[in-house]
């Protein structure tokens, strides 16, 4: 069975890099299972160098279709077409997508279109927001799925509501854990760590970059002095997209205690974000992580698709009003914060489950060729 793994922007190689592991391992004990990473280029990312490949033990990819910027249309179409041509040359059995990207929705909709079945990791999970790109490619990736890989009964929830099958879901957990607890005995203090001679929970970490947040001036404002004013003379440590780097710029957002700073490498912000007082910030994946690491979380977001890291674990969804983050503040700083739990099959083996399932369900049997018309 030869597996096509797709990844197109940085979270989504932290996703798939245990799966990788375990597929090694299987192959290496004589399974039929093999794969390609594919590469979408989607991302432009400085830090993902070689070095970003070698800390996390994943390997440099085996294509690279370097689809580069475009608006949603253009990058979509970019990669479908590079895409089937890799296909053309040599079908696999099965497309694995991880996440929410537009690698994920471009890359389903070629392979199934190609006659090769698709499975999706981290399948099911739902904002309700169609105002965001993220919640489109979920629901038309899970449309045409043939697999599903959830990361809670919710998820798999959504996915009977879709029509999906018992047989085709597998609640299996979350990859992004099984990364963070690999990692974790190697996380390293960032050079910003002695250099304001930090002390673990006497600081906040801080993340910004959804537009609602950072594209209108007058919340952007707001929120940012709502979190100085009520953040009690903690350090602030906000490592910066360059994008909202620039907007903070030009609208002369200063603070003594608000440390902008360049992106971190994994290994470096989750060492900051285990030793925070809390974490601010408007991204999904850091939630999970601040679950499973035991850290009050407030969520700049009026919805979220990971609702058990609000159930179940440490993350509260503040909306994006900022007066919403002085009652917030007032509770962490109160020692009042919920006390949360991991979720069930967060344990860090669940690309062992994936791919002993793969194993299980047998190499796929390829549909008919596509017609060329639509």
């Amino acid at each position: 069975m030869l597996i096509d793994i797709i990844a197109g922007a940085r979270p989504n190689f932290m996703k798939i890099a245990p799966i990788i592991k375990e597929i090694v391992k299987a192959r290496e004990k004589g399974k039929n299972i093999d794969y390609r990473l594919i590469h979408t280029g989607q991302h432009y990312d400085k830090n993902m160098s070689g070095s970003f490949f070698e800390q996390l033990g994943i390997p440099m990819p085996d294509i690279n279709l370097e689809s580069g910027s475009g608006t949603q249309a253009e990058q979509t179409a970019t990669i479908m077409v590079r895409y089937e041509n890799v296909l053309q040359k040599k079908a696999s059995d099965l497309c694995m997508v991880v996440g929410d990207v537009t690698s994920t929705m471009a890359c389903s909709i070629t392979a199934k279109k190609m006659g090769v079945k698709v499975a999706h990791v981290e399948a099911g999970i739902r904002s309700g927001d169609q105002s965001m790109p993220e919640e489109i490619n979920r629901m038309v990736t899970d449309s045409i799925t043939d697999l599903y890989f959830t990361t809670s009964e919710t998820a798999n929830e959504n996915l009977r509501k879709l029509g999906a099958g018992e047989d085709q879901i597998c609640f299996v957990g979350n990859t992004m854990i099984d990364t963070l607890l690999a990692n974790h005995s190697r996380f390293i203090k960032p050079p910003i760590w002695d250099k304001l001679n930090l002390k673990e929970g006497e600081f906040i970490v801080m993340t910004l970059h959804r537009p609602a947040n950072v594209d209108e001036e007058e919340t952007l404002k707001s929120l940012m002095s709502e979190i100085v004013t009520h953040s009690r003379n903690l350090p602030l440590i906000f490592p910066v997209h360059p994008r909202t780097a620039k907007i903070l710029n030009n609208l002369g957002i200063e603070y003594k205690r608000l440390h902008k700073i360049e992106p971190l490498s994994y290994l470096e912000f989750n060492y900051l974000v285990e030793r925070s007082k809390a974490v601010v910030t408007d991204s999904g994946g850091i939630t999970d992580e601040t679950t499973v690491m035991d850290i009050p979380c407030m969520t700049l977001r009026d919805n979220t698709e990971r609702p058990e890291t609000v159930t179940e674990g440490t993350n509260e969804l503040l909306g994006t009003n900022p007066k919403a983050i002085k009652p917030a503040m007032d509770k962490l700083f109160a020692g009042k914060w919920k006390t949360g739990k991991i979720p069930a099959l967060w344990d860090g083996k669940t690309a062992g489950r994936i791919v002993s399932h793969l194993m299980t369900w047998g190499e796929p049997q390829r549909a008919p060729k596509a017609s060329s018309g639509l």
